[in-house]
């Protein structure tokens, strides 16, 4: 069976592994472990856990339990003292306190959720984010950075706040991997968030599988403007080296008018990240064209606190894990077939 690696966090990664859960694939979801803000970081503050908000997706997505237990993992509590918090942030707080670690508290999470594969958070340290910009000052956790506008001060680096250290596991998953699969999600708390750690970026180096990048639908006001396809594969393999991503999987299908313009009310008139052929004809990776986007407008989750900064232009879960895995062959396909005329 072949392994792919994902690696992201939030509701980029709940999306893919919705739908990759279904192909004979044996999954190993490496998620970010740098989320401070909503429910998350309350119980961080609160209880001095880790954040759970991120893992807690990835479990859902992979998990063959029943509809109900899944409804319950992402049950939002509208009113009292639990009011944002969900259900399923609470559960794992709880089990990361009834075992030694963090990491030991989702083995057991995965056993009762009966999940396919497994989730494998990025680290079990403290991961405070942190980026510091081009005139020295600093913008202080992963929430924070979110919600930012720093585009036109320019970022100089995006780093921790004290030293943190790959979990080991995310470490063998990438180096045993077939395939590796990164994104969609924020550039900088879901992707780079991860990757910024020196063993895990050391670890895509040294692997052997492709890479393949699922990029954004859209770019974010304050932070990603104007940026194409190039733009964000620049940032990544300015961390894991140049030339290592070897396939890039990009919407081409345009939402609907509707959403269009109400994203650009939010976000500002050049949201859709574009793919520019003729700016980098010596650019190292396939670009793979085709419609990934997710029909009508997402729903907002009630009792999210989030809700009002999550995107409502999303990729299709079906549709994205069949390019994926589609992609992961191709090598494979090219080696036996010459041509189809």
């Amino acid at each position: 069976m072949k392994k792919i690696v994902t690696i992201g966090g939030g509701t980029g990664s709940f999306m893919l592994l919705s739908g990759l859960k279904k192909y004979p694939l044996e999954i190993g979801a490496i998620v970010s472990m740098a989320d401070n803000g909503g429910s998350s970081g309350v119980l961080c503050d609160e209880l001095g856990v880790l954040p759970p908000g991120d893992v807690r997706q990835c479990l859902v997505a992979l998990s063959d339990a029943s509809d109900d237990m899944r409804a319950l993992m992402n049950y939002r509590f509208t009113e009292g003292g639990l009011r944002d918090h969900s259900f399923g942030n609470l559960f794992l707080s709880a089990l990361e306190k009834t075992h030694k670690n963090f990491l030991e508290g989702i083995d057991t999470a995965m056993e009762i959720l009966k999940v396919k594969g497994r989730v494998i958070p990025v680290t079990g340290d403290k991961a405070e984010l942190r980026m510091e910009l081009s005139d020295g000052t600093f913008i202080e956790g992963e929430d924070n950075i979110d919600h930012a506008r720093f585009q036109k001060t320019g970022v100089k680096k995006l780093l921790f706040a004290s030293p943190v250290k790959a979990n080991p596991v995310a470490v063998a998953a990438i180096l045993k991997a077939d395939v590796i699969a990164i994104g969609p999600g924020d550039i900088y708390g879901s992707i780079l968030a991860n990757l910024i750690i020196p063993e895990i970026a050391s670890a895509l180096r040294r692997s052997r599988a492709p890479i393949i990048y699922n990029v954004n639908l859209t770019n974010k006001k304050g932070q990603t403007e104007g940026f194409d396809v190039d733009d964000y594969v620049n940032a990544i393999e300015s961390v894991i080296g140049k030339g290592r991503i070897n396939f890039v999987l990009y919407n081409t299908k345009r939402p609907s008018l509707k959403l269009l313009k109400k994203y650009e009310e939010q976000e500002g008139e050049h949201f859709l990240v574009e793919f520019d052929a003729d700016k980098n004809p010596k650019r190292g990776y396939r670009l793979v064209r085709g419609d990934f986007l997710k029909d009508g407008e997402i729903k907002k989750t009630k009792g999210d606190a989030l809700a009002s900064s999550r995107s409502f232009i999303r990729h299709d879960s079906e549709k994205l894990a069949k390019a994926v895995t589609l992609v992961s062959e191709l090598p494979a396909y090219e080696s036996i077939i010459s041509d189809i005329l």
